[in-house]
């Protein structure tokens, strides 16, 4: 077994999926601290090293949330954190975040998505999927969309970016809408749930 290659619990062809690492507390932080990346999400605070720990020890433990990193399979880079969070009643909430800027606007976003809601379904038994995206964020709409998620509803001008206001877009994907890719082939093999 080649140890300096991470654990990857599913793949799809570019992107792979394994478990948090401590040893990527700081690259984790990194990209929690990087304003570019996160413009597009509701926190634009610094945090500190000592905070990304504390959330690193949280977010194993509880159960409520399911937490990967996302690894670029050609060379198995990490490139990105993807979750689920307040998992309860077969219901989740969806979120991502490309931390690599070089790997923007390349699909890697769009697979990561689709295996997500593959696992949440599949995997998981999971019924309904939901987000939230500010209506600025174009490219991340049109990646959930191609993924499977649809508008549902939206928060009227709550994000303050550029001197405007910004609709806060909620979309969600259930179960009966979505067509596994990946894990139901190998669902069929063995039992998965």
């Amino acid at each position: 077994m080649d140890s300096s290659k991470p654990i990857i619990n599913f793949a799809g062809s570019k992107v792979g999926l394994g478990p948090l690492q401590k040893e990527h507390i700081y690259l984790y932080y990194q990209w929690n601290n990087d304003f570019t990346i996160n413009r597009t999400t509701a926190s634009m605070r610094p945090l500190t090293l000592e905070e990304q720990n504390d959330a690193y020890d949280q977010f194993i433990r509880n159960k409520q949330y399911v937490f990967f990193t996302i690894y670029e399979l050609e060379t198995f880079k990490p490139i990105g954190l993807t979750y689920l969070a307040d998992i309860q009643d077969r219901n989740a909430e969806f979120g991502i975040v490309i931390g690599e800027v070089n790997y923007h606007g390349k699909g890697y976003g769009t697979e990561t998505t689709q295996l997500m809601l593959d696992y949440a379904f599949t995997i998981l038994g999971l019924h309904n999927v939901m987000l939230s995206v500010y209506a600025f964020n174009q490219a991340g709409i049109a990646a959930y969309q191609k993924a499977g998620f649809k508008e549902y509803g939206r928060r009227r001008e709550v994000k303050y970016r550029n001197g405007k206001l910004h609709d806060q877009v909620f979309m969600d994907c259930i179960s009966t809408e979505f067509n596994s890719v990946i894990l139901s082939e190998l669902c069929s093999q063995k039992s998965c749930r």
